[in-house]
């Protein structure tokens, strides 16, 4: 995949002012370098038709910032849509002077042309207005840029489903010609049974590192059965093998009751040590769970939590989000570290079992689908509170910034899935961007 390349398109007609032109350029330029010295702009102003062909020709854009510096009519936005179909931010500047006098820029009645150009030609855009000196601007052009990164990052992007979802479960499934349409990811597959064949046909000395790994990592594994030990460590290689040698971002896995039935060792506590390696790893073949997931971790650099609501309560605000014992290790009290106990209702080691550091601001998300099929964000923010473990299992407490008990209605209602995906800060700006660059619903509490 080649490095993300994002363009400033600067456009404006010469009899304006352009003095104040020629100052906004300048300053937009020097913003948008702040937010990623990869920014393409011009050594100039684009004044005309003409020079905005020579200036796009030889130009691969993952990102378009179309501004424009004086009023511009159509002709400019449909040369640029005629040529690139990637997401489009159309920047409009605020008039510089009101005195009475002469209009200096007409920036405004310029994006409501390339504006009326784009719903034209039915391309999706984010609009924002104001000057490259006012504190909001740089943000919100940051949030955008990051939202577009995620876009074209996804692009190279391999999904694995490992196994089918459970009976039930179906809400996790994905098609891979749909995935690659939607999201430009690549979602290839394999059978639970064939990871199941490969972790048994190491010998015990091949799975040494990973035992060596995972007693590392964790607080409690010398508890589990020496058998459960090996098997758990032969997965983990097999699991790791596997990513490694497939150029694996994310995967879901099958887990209940394969695991416990036919192999004996549950798999939780390999997803575990994936997540901490960077693997977005969802158990329960929840594919777009996973999805959800490496978005979090690629905002963050760090794992994020994947688990159900399961606990509401009104008087404190606080939604309970809960899973069997795949969280990362890294994400564990300090006080208890990542613990290491037995599934909640199988009854079989190992599997994850501690409560959830509090780390401050967070965001929950999730990639889903509305009843007809098209896709949808659910966004909520809140910070996390110092709670000890709810249940076994892994577990996080979540005070939101809405109401607890409305949010909970009113995805019940709207048939939002229970897998839900807690990341660390404030990313809900950035999340909606994306959003709306897919074309999707979005859901924000």
């Amino acid at each position: 995949m080649k490095e993300f390349t994002p363009v400033y398109v600067p456009v404006g007609v010469g009899t304006f002012h352009m003095e104040s032109a020629q100052d906004a350029f300048i300053r937009s330029c020097t913003v948008l370098k702040s937010i990623d010295p990869n920014f393409v702009c011009p050594e100039e102003k684009l004044l005309s038709v003409d020079a905005l062909k020579a200036y796009l020709e030889p130009l691969d854009p993952d990102l378009i910032v179309f501004q424009n510096l004086t009023f511009a009519n159509a002709a400019y936005m449909s040369e640029v849509l005629r040529r690139f179909d990637c997401p489009i931010i159309l920047w409009t500047l605020r008039e510089p002077v009101i005195d009475g006098g002469r209009l200096r820029l007409n920036s405004l009645t310029g994006a409501y042309s390339a504006a009326n150009t784009l719903r034209a030609f039915d391309r999706r855009f984010i609009y924002e207005f104001g000057g490259p000196e006012e504190e909001s601007v740089p943000k919100d052009l940051r949030q955008l840029v990051a939202a577009a990164k995620l876009k074209h990052a996804m692009r190279s992007l391999r999904i694995a489903a490992i196994g089918h979802t459970p009976q039930g479960f179906g809400f996790g499934r994905a098609l891979d010609a749909e995935m690659m349409h939607t999201f430009g990811a690549e979602l290839v597959s394999i059978e639970a049974r064939e990871l199941i064949e490969r972790a048994k046909s190491y010998t015990d000395a091949e799975c040494v590192p990973y035992l060596e790994k995972t007693a590392a990592m964790t607080c409690g594994f010398e508890n589990t059965p020496e058998k459960n030990r090996l098997d758990h460590a032969r997965l983990l290689k097999a699991y790791s093998d596997y990513v490694r040698e497939n150029g694996v971002g994310a995967l879901a896995s099958r887990c209940w009751p394969d695991f416990f039935t036919a192999f004996g060792t549950p798999v939780c506590t390999v997803l575990s040590m994936l997540n901490d390696d960077g693997i977005a790893a969802a158990c329960e073949a929840d594919i777009y769970g996973a999805l959800s997931m490496w978005v979090g971790m690629q905002l963050t650099g760090q794992p994020v939590f994947f688990g159900d609501p399961v606990s509401l309560d009104e008087h404190e605000n606080t939604i309970t989000f809960w899973h069997c014992g795949a969280a990362a290790c890294s994400l564990a009290r300090k006080d208890t570290g990542a613990v290491v106990g037995v599934h909640p209702n199988r009854k079989i080691g190992p599997a994850m079992d501690f409560g959830c550091e509090a780390f401050g601001d967070a965001t929950v998300f999730r990639i889903g689908r509305e009843p007809d099929g098209k896709f949808r964000f659910f966004l909520c923010e809140g910070k996390t509170l110092d709670m000890p473990k709810q249940f076994i299992g892994t577990s996080i407490v979540i005070e939101t910034d809405e109401s607890a008990q409305r949010i909970v209605g009113e995805t019940v209602c709207a048939g939002f899935e229970p897998h839900f995906v807690v990341i660390k800060g404030r990313h809900a700006d950035t999340l909606g961007a994306l959003a709306q660059f897919c074309g999707f619903n979005v859901y924000r509490y």
